[in-house]
């Protein structure tokens, strides 16, 4: 579709089509390299834009010639509006606001030629399916997507009369009232599902969301395998199955000073008493063998807290070895060695859903010993707790945060009776089961509130108010 192919539909009585370009000024800044200064006057560019405005937080700064030659070829006033144009294409904001500032190059005004024209029915027609469709289809795709001003100002715009503009804008006003009470609403409702989830696990690595094997053998008059019991076994398998060089080396008990007491029947146990432990594969593009094949590898972006991102997983020249030593097995818990200090330890279980899959170096990788411990407990731990514990034992660079091998050893970790774990696992994947249901239909009603708005904008401006 082109402008000059755009089918326009039939408009109310009074309304006409026009061109853009015959009702508003279209201007922007000259495209030059700005002069960036810690105290000058605020730019603004369309990564400051928000849903429903603009955020003035954090603004980059030039020098103050910059304004000069801004004001004088854009004439920026109150009533105008912002409208992205390269980059992020079709965006318009308001200016609402009297301070100094220069729009970024990416930033077109758009200066209503007559008082005709309402601002604010200028802002919510530039928001149309319809406005965004001619955006979209008349963009320069070749780089970084540009939508240059004659196009902007070739748009057609239906331009209803003066006082029905009012009484459009102030019906869409009312009627995104309501639609924002309600999407707000859902927000709150999104945002105690993350708190009760949050409880639901805490309580859940406590000892906390199930009866404890220790009081329900004791009702039923019966002997049960306390976690100390448990981790003897675990520690003997350990030692049976050692396979390193020299002499081997019993692992130390963890630190419990800060630690919270546990229920009954639950122990203490060092992460590196329970799993093996494995740093993952430098990348080197210099790498060179003879055995080497392309396999699929996880970055720290793949490991999130809690669940695994695998929308896109890279691959890696491997030699057999390194594939060999570093291939993830279903079962295998994942932490992140660092990046942005809340990426700290963060991870999830491998389902072995690739195969011949490696890891980064910056993946941990922790293998448990015995199936009779629960990958998923050990995660939610590592997701609850171990947030303040990698966070305080990390260390930090200038740019990056991470933790080494020896501080994710020593990672404390509760280990429950093995019939405790598999009732904790149990009730949690039922409790996350129903609140991931709700969480979908929530997350649909708010897709279901944007297209509604759409709607309201589509019929206020095809259909006009009475």
């Amino acid at each position: 579709m082109t402008l000059d192919t755009y089918k326009k539909y039939d408009l109310p009585t009074g309304w006409e089509w026009k061109k853009l370009g015959d009702i508003c000024a279209v201007t922007d800044r000259d495209h030059r390299t700005p002069k960036y200064v810690e105290d000058g006057v605020p730019l603004i560019s369309p990564k400051d834009f928000t849903k429903n405005g603009i955020d003035f937080t954090d603004l980059k700064r030039v020098d103050r010639s910059e304004l000069v030659a801004f004001v004088k070829k854009c004439k920026p006033e109150v009533g105008d509006v912002l409208y992205s144009r390269i980059g992020t294409i079709g965006e318009p904001r308001l200016l609402n606001f009297e301070f100094e500032f220069v729009a970024l190059h990416s930033i077109a005004l758009l200066k209503p030629l007559t008082q005709d024209l309402d601002s604010k029915y200028l802002l919510y027609l530039m928001q149309t399916t319809d406005v965004r469709a001619q955006a979209k289809h008349n963009i320069k795709s070749v780089g970084t997507p540009d939508l240059g001003l004659k196009r902007i100002k070739d748009f057609d715009i239906p331009v209803a009369p003066p006082d029905q503009q009012k009484r459009i804008v102030a019906e869409i006003e009312k009627q995104f009232s309501r639609l924002d009470e309600a999407v707000a609403n859902l927000k709150r409702v999104k945002a105690n599902l993350k708190r009760y989830k949050a409880a639901v696990l805490k309580a859940a690595v406590e000892g906390r969301l199930v009866e404890t094997e220790a009081e329900l053998a004791r009702r039923e008059g019966r002997s049960y395998e306390p976690g100390e019991q448990l981790l003897q076994r675990i520690l003997e398998t350990r030692r049976s199955q050692w396979q390193g060089k020299g002499k081997y080396k019993e692992p130390t008990a963890p630190d419990t000073t800060d630690l919270p007491e546990l229920p009954e029947g639950w122990v203490w146990a060092r992460l590196d008493s329970i799993a093996a432990l494995k740093g993952g594969l430098t990348v080197d593009s210099k790498r060179q063998d003879p055995t080497a094949k392309s396999v699929p590898y996880l970055r720290v972006a793949n490991v999130q807290r809690g669940y695994l991102d695998l929308s896109e997983v890279k691959s890696i020249n491997a030699p057999a070895s390194d594939i060999e030593a570093l291939r993830l097995q279903p079962g295998d818990i994942l932490f992140n060695e660092g990046g942005d200090r809340d990426k700290l330890g963060r991870g999830w279980i491998w389902e072995g859903q690739l195969v011949d899959c490696i890891h980064q170096n910056h993946v941990f990788r922790a293998r448990l010993i015995t199936s009779d411990i629960l990958p998923k407990l050990v995660s939610w731990w590592g997701n609850s707790f171990g947030k303040d514990y990698f966070q305080r034992e990390g260390k930090q660079t200038t740019n990056l945060a991470s933790i080494n091998l020896t501080k994710l050893s020593a990672f404390p970790v509760p280990l429950p009776p093995p019939a405790e774990q598999h009732r904790i696992v149990a009730e949690v994947d039922r409790r996350l089961s129903i609140l991931s249901e709700t969480e979908a239909q929530v997350d649909a009603n708010l897709q279901r509130a944007e297209r509604m708005r759409q709607s309201i904008l589509s019929l206020a401006f095809s259909a006009g108010v009475e």
